[in-house]
C-alpha cells in the first residue's frame, strides 16, 4: 500500500467538505444548490479515492454512513445529564395556570418570553459531537442511562459526521444535542404496505418505526429506511455559549444541525395559545407526526433559576393536541386478499366519525397483532387514525359479555378456495392459487388505475365483474374485449360498453415508466419506475437485467432489485409481459436534457390544465431535466395550479413556493 501523496490528502478534505456543506443545504435548509448528480459524482470521486488510499479515511466522511458491521447488542450510555421528561397542559386553562405559576416563582408579572415548538412523536436520542466530529450517539433509554446506536445514526443524511465551522476554528470542545428521531408518515404508510405484502409484521404507528428501524442491529438495514432527526435541546456544552433557547437553536442549525422550522419566539403565553391554534389546523398537513406543542422559557438564566422537579423541568410545559381516537364496536371480522395472494384481517366496525371521516373499517395487519391485541368479534375498541390518516385498533376498552371465540385464518382462500400457506415463525398467510380471482381483480385494477394505464371506465365494480364472468384471467385479456361481452354485464348499456372500449384502445398508447408502474411488481411504485425507465428504455431489456445492473440504478436497493428479478424470473409474468409488448404502443423515453429553467427544479401539479394532460406536462418536465412529485414541500420549486387547484396551491402559498398559472408554465417549457 502507497502512502497518499498531499495532494490526494488536500482533495479528500476539499471534497469531505463540500459535501458536508451541501448535505446542510440540502437537509437543514432545505435549498440546495447543486443537482443530485453533481452531489453524487463528488461522493463516488471521495469512495475512490478512499478506496485506494484506505489510510485518507476518517470517522466523519460523508463516505462512512453505512459501513459498520451488524452488532450483537447495544451497549449502554449514561448521560452526562439527565435527559428529563415534561409535565402535560390538557387545556388553555392548565398553560394559562402554568405561567402564572413560573410568574410568581420568577416574583415578576411582567410577561415571559417562550419558545414555542412542535411536540414530535418520535424517539428521543442524544448526539455527542467532540471538537466538531460526531463521537457518539444514543437513545433517551431511562433518561439517566441509553443505548449506543452511533452506527444507526450515521446513516441518517440529515444528521452531519463533522459540524459546519462558520467561525473558521471555533467549533465547542464538547457539544451535547438532543432531539427526536421520525419516521415521515408518507413513507410509514409505504413501509408497512411493503411488509404486509410480505407477510410481515407491521408498525403499529411511525414512532414504533421509528424505533424499530433505529435498533436495528443491522445498520444496513437502518439505511434503508427513510428517518429524519429534529435537534432541540442541549445537554453539556463546552467552548460554546448560548444565552436562551432562541440562540441556542439558531447556533446549532448554523453548525449544520438539523432544528424544525416551525418553532416560535412567544411574548407571553397568549401568542403560545395562538401557536397552538394555528398548528392545531396544520397538523394534518406536515410530514410528521405531532402530538402537540412544547413551550420553554427562553432564558437559559431564567430556566437555571427555576430549576426542576421530579426528573421534570418547571420551565417547560407539553401542551398535547386533543386525541384523534374514538371508541366502536367490532362487527365483525373479515379476510382480504391482495394482489399477491396476502391474506389480512379487516375489522368491519359500527361506522364512527374521527377526523372529519366517517370509520366503517381497519386494518389488523396479520393474525399475531390480533393474538397480541385479544381483538374479538362484538368487542368495544380504541381506533385510532394513526398520522392522521390510517386507522387502526389501538386495544380492546370493553370485552363483549360473553366474549366470541378466537379469530382463526382460514385454511382456504376465501375468494377461491385454494389452499392457505403460512411459514413457522412469519406473520403472513398467502393463497396459492395465482389465478385466485381476487388476486387477478387487484392486479387489473391496479393496471388500469390512474397512475398506469389510466383506463377510464374500468372501476372496481366492472374489474369485480369482468373477473367474475371469467372474461379476464391475465393483464393483456382486457385488450381483446369486445363490445358484445361488456354490454352482457350488469348496468353496461352499448355507449357505457363502447366508453370503455375506446379507453381501453386509448391506452395502448402509453409509456414505459407506467406499464412498469401497471405490472405490479412488489416495491415498485411510481418514482422507481420512472427510474428503472430511464435507465432500461424496454420491456425486454428490464426484465435481462441481473440484480446487479438493477442495484447500479438510482434510489434502488437490494430489495427492490430482487422484487423485479423475482417477478420477472416467474414465467408465467414474463409471458404476459411479451403479450403486453406487443399489444401495446409504448413511447421512447425521453432522455433529460438538463435544459433551460427546469433543470433540477421540482415541480407539483394542481388542478386541471387546459392546453396539456397531467402525463404531457409531466413528461415535458422530466425532458427538460426536471422532476415532479405529488407533495408541495420545501423542497418544491414549483408549483403549477391549472383550474379547481385544491389544497396544494394552499400549501405552496403557505410556504412562499413560486405558483405558476397555465401560460407561465407553458412560457417555461418554451425557454431555452
Amino acid at each position: 500500500m502507497t502512502d497518499a501523496p498531499a495532494k490526494v490528502r488536500a482533495e479528500a478534505e476539499t471534497l469531505r467538505a463540500r459535501l458536508n456543506y451541501h448535505n446542510y443545504r440540502y437537509y437543514v435548509l432545505d435549498d440546495p444548490e447543486i443537482s443530485d448528480a453533481e452531489y453524487d459524482a463528488m461522493l463516488r470521486r471521495l469512495e475512490a479515492l478512499e478506496s485506494k488510499y484506505p489510510e485518507i479515511v476518517t470517522l466523519d466522511s460523508p463516505t462512512q454512513r453505512v459501513g459498520a458491521a451488524p452488532s450483537g447488542k447495544f451497549a449502554p450510555v449514561r448521560h452526562r445529564r439527565p435527559m428529563m421528561s415534561l409535565s402535560n397542559a390538557m387545556n388553555a386553562d392548565e398553560m394559562i395556570e402554568f405561567d402564572k405559576r413560573l410568574k410568581r416563582l420568577l416574583k415578576n408579572e411582567e410577561e415571559v418570553e417562550y419558545v414555542a415548538e412542535v411536540k414530535l412523536d418520535g424517539l428521543g436520542i442524544e448526539l455527542v459531537y467532540e471538537h466538531g466530529t460526531l463521537a457518539i450517539a444514543s437513545t433517551r433509554g431511562d433518561g439517566e442511562t441509553g443505548e449506543d446506536v452511533t452506527a444507526n445514526i450515521k446513516t441518517i443524511k440529515s444528521v452531519p459526521l463533522r459540524l459546519l465551522d462558520p467561525a473558521q476554528g471555533k467549533l465547542p470542545r464538547l457539544l451535547e444535542v438532543r432531539g427526536e428521531v421520525i419516521f415521515p408518515k408518507r413513507a410509514f404508510a409505504k413501509l408497512n404496505a411493503e411488509r404486509e405484502a410480505r407477510g410481515e409484521p407491521v408498525f403499529a404507528n411511525p414512532r414504533n418505526a421509528a424505533a424499530g428501524s433505529l435498533r436495528q442491529l443491522d445498520p444496513k438495514v437502518t439505511a434503508s429506511r427513510p428517518l429524519e432527526v429534529f435537534l432541540y435541546a442541549p445537554g453539556v456544552i463546552e467552548g460554546a455559549r448560548y444565552d436562551s433557547q432562541w440562540e441556542f437553536l439558531h447556533g446549532i442549525r448554523a453548525l449544520g444541525l438539523r432544528t424544525n422550522p416551525e418553532s416560535k419566539l412567544c411574548h407571553g403565553v397568549g401568542e403560545v395559545l395562538e401557536y397552538w391554534s394555528a398548528l392545531t389546523e396544520k397538523r394534518h398537513s406536515l410530514a410528521y407526526d405531532a402530538d402537540g406543542v412544547v413551550a420553554k422559557v427562553n432564558s437559559f438564566a431564567l430556566q437555571e433559576q427555576l430549576g426542576e422537579v421530579s426528573r421534570a423541568p418547571r420551565w417547560a410545559i407539553a401542551y398535547k393536541f386533543k386525541a384523534q381516537q374514538t371508541e366502536t364496536v367490532i362487527e365483525d371480522i373479515e379476510v382480504q386478499v391482495g394482489r399477491i395472494g396476502s391474506l389480512t384481517p379487516v375489522a368491519k366496525l359500527r361506522p364512527v366519525a374521527l377526523a372529519g371521516v366517517t370509520i366503517s373499517n381497519a386494518s389488523l395487519h396479520n393474525l399475531d397483532e390480533i393474538r397480541r391485541k385479544d381483538i374479538r368479534v362484538g368487542d368495544t375498541v380504541l381506533i385510532e387514525r394513526a398520522g392522521d390518516v390510517i386507522p387502526y385498533v389501538v386495544r380492546v376498552t370493553k370485552p363483549a359479555s360473553p366474549r366470541a371465540r378466537e379469530f382463526v385464518m382460514p385454511a382456504k382462500c376465501p375468494e377461491c378456495g385454494a389452499a392457505v400457506v403460512h411459514e413457522e415463525g412469519e406473520a403472513g398467510y398467502f393463497c396459492v392459487n395465482a389465478n385466485c380471482p381476487a388476486r387477478m381483480r387487484e392486479s387489473i385494477r391496479h393496471f388500469a388505475s390512474k397512475g398506469c394505464l389510466d383506463i377510464e371506465g374500468l372501476g372496481d365494480k366492472l374489474v369485480a365483474q369482468l373477473v367474475e364472468a371469467g372474461l379476464v384471467h391475465e393483464l393483456d385479456d382486457i385488450f381483446h374485449l369486445t363490445k358484445a361481452q361488456l354490454a352482457g354485464l350488469e348496468r353496461m348499456a352499448d355507449k357505457s360498453a363502447q366508453n370503455v372500449l375506446d379507453a381501453i384502445s386509448a391506452a395502448r398508447k402509453t409509456t414505459l415508466e407506467r406499464v412498469i408502474n401497471g405490472l405490479g411488481i412488489r416495491h415498485v411504485g411510481e418514482h422507481t419506475a420512472r427510474q428503472l425507465a430511464l435507465r432500461f428504455k424496454s420491456l425486454e431489456a428490464l426484465s435481462a437485467a441481473s440484480e446487479e445492473e438493477l442495484r447500479a440504478v438510482r434510489d434502488i436497493g437490494p430489495e427492490v432489485a430482487h422484487s423485479v428479478r423475482e417477478y420477472f424470473d416467474e414465467p408465467r409474468n414474463l409471458r404476459a409481459v411479451r403479450r403486453l409488448e406487443k399489444l401495446l404502443e409504448i413511447e421512447p423515453v425521453a432522455e433529460p436534457s438538463g435544459r433551460g429553467a427546469l433543470r433540477d427544479k421540482t415541480f407539483v401539479l394542481t388542478g386541471t390544465l387546459e392546453s396539456m394532460s397531467r402525463d404531457e406536462a409531466e413528461r415535458r418536465i422530466i425532458a427538460m431535466g426536471g422532476r415532479t412529485t405529488g407533495s408541495v414541500s420545501r423542497k418544491t420549486d414549483f408549483v403549477v395550479a391549472g383550474a379547481d387547484a385544491g389544497s396544494k396551491l394552499k400549501r405552496a402559498r403557505e410556504l412562499g413556493i413560486r405558483v405558476l398559472d397555465e401560460r407561465e408554465f407553458s412560457n417555461l417549457l418554451n425557454e431555452r
